[in-house]
């Protein structure tokens, strides 16, 4: 007897239920602050977890994060699965920039060393203000056209004379 469907197919009909609907994008080397939800005993509570992303794996449902930040002068690392219904929530504090999928050399690192550099992307930058739209006479754009035109000469004459 055969299925109509693949196992493959199966898998990821099943899994996309439990798959978190909005997930922010990030990164290894971007700090996020995660909400996690503790049971204790009949009551539950928030609790935060904020710290330095050192890599993801998995796919799907099973895709899973592994945070670390410095308590009390003594690193802790947590993997979370990204699609816990114990993470309530998640956010990105800070982009980091860094140039590898897992970060494990910020364990051997304390201070200052283990700061990562900080990239601005444009996507989080400030709310654009809005400007004032100028129209320009037609001799103030013939003006700026030869201004560019003249850029534009100056460049190419500068380029020759580098080779010669």
């Amino acid at each position: 007897m055969r299925l109509a469907v693949s196992a493959g197919e199966l898998m990821k009909s099943v899994e996309g239920m439990n798959l978190r609907k909005t997930v922010p994008v990030f990164q290894p080397g971007d700090t996020i602050r995660l909400q996690l939800r503790v049971p204790e005993g009949d009551k539950e509570r928030q609790q935060y977890f904020e710290g330095v992303v050192m890599g993801r794996r998995g796919g799907g449902s099973r895709e899973m994060v592994v945070v670390r930040k410095i308590s009390f002068g003594i690193g802790v690392e947590r993997i979370f699965p990204l699609h816990s219904p114990f993470v309530t929530k998640i956010e990105v504090t800070r982009k980091g920039r860094v140039r590898r999928s897992k970060l494990y050399f910020l364990r051997d690192k304390t201070g200052k060393h283990a700061k990562l550099k900080q990239e601005f992307r444009e996507e989080e930058a400030a709310a654009p203000v809005a400007e004032e739209v100028v129209q320009e006479t037609p001799e103030e754009a013939v003006v700026r056209e030869e201004k560019k035109k003249a850029k534009k000469e100056k460049k190419a004459k500068a380029k020759e004379d580098k080779k010669k």
